[in-house]
């Protein structure tokens, strides 16, 4: 079953987040965990598409 999600994004800093939407404008994102972090919080993982936004 295809599944057209959207992935928010309010990190201004990266250079995907369309800031017009709030959404990432890349077609899929890779999510890692934190080495040695299981609190079993959202701050256990974090998106490694990131890539600095050069201004």
């Amino acid at each position: 079953m295809e599944k057209n999600q959207k992935i928010n994004c309010t990190v201004t800093s990266c250079k995907y987040n369309n800031k017009g939407n709030q959404e990432c404008s890349l077609e899929q994102i890779i999510v890692t965990p934190i080495i040695g972090c299981e609190t079993k919080e959202p701050d256990e993982s974090m998106c490694s598409s990131y890539k600095h936004e050069n201004k």
